[in-house]
């Protein structure tokens, strides 16, 4: 029997772009997990297609290491604050973390965000200053920055004499001190796993079998796995094991098979020791946060509170002239479906249907979040339609609204800084701290903000700053309603016509504004092809074609050049677009368009709803 005193328990946190994942290919590496003559895979852990594209972390994955007889399980957690939930419900799994700071920007939002969930968890932090070969480096000022940031999170004694070691997760190296010591590899940060992150504390060999559900995978053979951490007990392959389910009934099912994490993948395990991360199939139906037992009279696991959703949107099915003509899944009842399977497996994500058929509301931390979602629904060949993100709104105990509001850090060149602050101030942000950075020419500002003045901030601020403006956001409170925010001051160009666009139509549209379609595509009445300077929106025909005679024109030679149309991620579009409209998402095409596609059907909804 495996002893729990050989096994190691981590979860690695930072903010995005901090160097985590890279971190995970070195631990790979230093721990056998490539052969002398294999290709060592980049960002390994980044399995799926848009965690690549995107250059983050979505999804939180187990790896595991072998290294001088102890077994490290590592969990790849995200760094982004709207993919959140994937952070807290790791934190039972788990019995310490690696926080990986950059060592010029220091701790940032979701650094924050992440460790406070740590911290609160009683884990024991190892800190990894990363990135010490660039340029404007202060490793040394970093170690206090962060320091301070265990101070203001409640850090514990121990917490707070966390060890820190230094490096590059780029080039495979890491020092205990900056000076004095030759870099060399990772083994420093391995010896410190080892010293510093607890064994399972709770890990009893002996007793009844225990497990908390905190991850959902897949297998094509086998269906469901739940993923989680052994308490107490073994478990091995045709044991009758009882699941305690969210809901106070209690099932039994006989275990088909048994998973370990080693290296990139899993292998199939004989039995699951207390105090090991392990994947158990056999049971249908299984959600993360239940308990798996012995028997049925197991005392269920308390599992990690999840900070409620603050955004929502509205999913439908896609009802415009092209429905049904790029994609398969195009129901409702598939798209219901395929809504609800994912808030089994997210668990910051809610789901509930509307009292207008066909149409969903979903719930979760974040736009860029739902945005994911929508994405991997593309592309698994579904059509829908998205509206704008609305912020859940709450009551106080009198009775009044309150919202969301959140503290946003944006870094942009100095000659921007002004334009920046005014730009928060007009969503009603409050300014609480700003401050210039020499060696880099930036100027960092931390405002306090309601999510409602964040949507659609994204887009005005690489407009602002010619695409050299950064900023991240971290959820803080409920507060005081902050009334109108007007986040999009420009109108759009709505096509009054069904066809296909043509250069000789769109190039006299250009002086009406910035367009969002070429020449050559299929578009339909009620579909936003363009943006209007001015705040109304204005029917044109973008399908007009030049008309023909037997008179030679001295122009004919002429060729028209027209200036590249705006392309719109998913992110943008779901931030650009207003109430009255919406984001139709096919497997090929992002579409904006209005709810209400007839002209004279919305000028028959604005006369209802104006009361005249």
């Amino acid at each position: 029997m495996s002893d729990p005193s050989k096994f190691r328990n981590l979860a690695i946190i930072a903010h995005v772009d901090h160097g985590k994942t890279t971190l995970v290919d070195q631990l790979l590496q230093a721990g056998g997990t490539y052969r002398a003559n294999q290709a060592v895979q980049e960002r390994a852990m980044d399995s799926m297609d848009l965690e690549r594209e995107k250059g983050i972390t979505i999804k939180a994955k187990n790896t595991s290491i072998l290294w001088n007889g102890y077994t490290i399980n590592i969990v790849d957690t995200p760094g982004h604050a709207d993919f959140g939930g994937e952070v807290e419900r790791v934190m039972k799994m788990v019995d310490g973390v690696l926080l990986v700071v950059d060592a010029f920007e220091g701790p940032q939002a979701q650094t924050r965000f992440v460790l406070r969930k740590a911290l609160q968890e009683g884990l024991m932090p190892i800190v990894v200053i990363n990135k010490i070969d660039r340029p404007h480096a202060d490793a040394m000022a970093v170690h206090d920055k962060v320091l301070e940031l265990f101070l203001e999170l409640g850090a514990t004694e121990e917490q707070f004499n966390a060890p820190f070691v230094y490096g590059s997760a780029r080039d495979g190296y890491f020092m205990n001190h900056l000076e004095n010591e030759p870099p060399v590899d990772c083994t420093p940060l391995l010896f410190k796993i080892i010293d510093h992150i607890p064994a399972p504390p709770d890990a009893d060999p002996e007793g009844e079998f225990k497990m908390l559900v905190s991850n959902i995978d897949w297998d094509d053979y086998v269906g469901r796995i739940a993923v989680g951490r052994i308490t107490s007990g073994t478990v091995k392959k045709g044991d009758t094991v009882w699941l305690h389910k969210s809901d106070g009934t209690k099932v039994n099912a006989k275990v088909t098979k048994m998973f370990e994490y080693s290296g990139l993948g899993t292998t199939d395990s004989t039995v699951g020791v207390a105090g090991n991360i392990v994947g158990v199939a056999g049971f249908e139906s299984v959600d993360i946060g239940e308990t798996m037992g012995g028997s049925d009279s197991t005392e269920p696991l308390p599992f990690v509170a999840i900070d409620p959703p603050t955004i929502s949107m509205d999913f439908s099915i896609n009802n415009g002239p092209f429905g049904g003509r790029d994609g398969k899944n195009v129901t409702s009842r598939v798209i219901r479906d395929r809504l609800f399977r994912e808030a089994r497996t997210n668990v910051s994500i809610r789901v509930e249907d509307t009292d207008t058929a066909g149409i969903f509301t979903v719930s979760a931390r974040g736009a860029m979040q739902i945005a994911v979602l929508v994405e991997t629904m593309r592309r698994e060949n579904y059509e829908l339609l998205v509206s704008r993100p609305n912020v859940i709104t709450q009551r106080d105990e009198d009775g009044n609204v309150t919202e969301p509001y959140e503290t946003i850090y944006v870094e942009v060149p100095e000659e921007h800084a002004n334009g920046v602050v005014k730009l928060l101030t007009t969503r009603k942000g409050l300014l609480e701290n700003m401050e210039f950075k020499e060696e880099a020419a930036r100027t960092y500002i931390q405002a306090y903000i309601p999510t409602r003045g964040i949507i659609g901030f994204e887009f005005e601020l690489v407009n602002l700053t010619s695409g050299h403006g950064i900023f991240s956001h971290l959820f803080r409170e409920y507060g005081p309603y902050a009334g109108e925010i007007a986040t999009r001051s420009t109108g759009t160009l709505v096509s009054m016509e069904t066809g296909v666009s043509t250069p000789f139509s769109l190039l006299a549209l250009e002086d009406r504004g910035r367009l969002f379609v070429g020449p050559q595509q299929d578009i339909y009445e009620g579909m936003i092809v363009g943006e209007n300077p001015r705040a109304q929106d204005l029917p044109v025909n973008p399908c007009k074609e030049k008309q023909l005679n037997n008179i030679r024109s001295a122009t004919k030679e002429n060729v028209a050049q027209l200036t590249p149309p705006v392309e719109f991620s998913l992110e943008r579009a779901i931030e650009y677009i207003e109430a009255d409209e919406l984001v139709e998402a096919t497997p090929n095409f992002i579409r904006l368009r209005k709810r209400i596609l007839k002209a004279t059907d919305r000028k028959r909804e604005e006369r209802k709803t104006s009361g005249a």
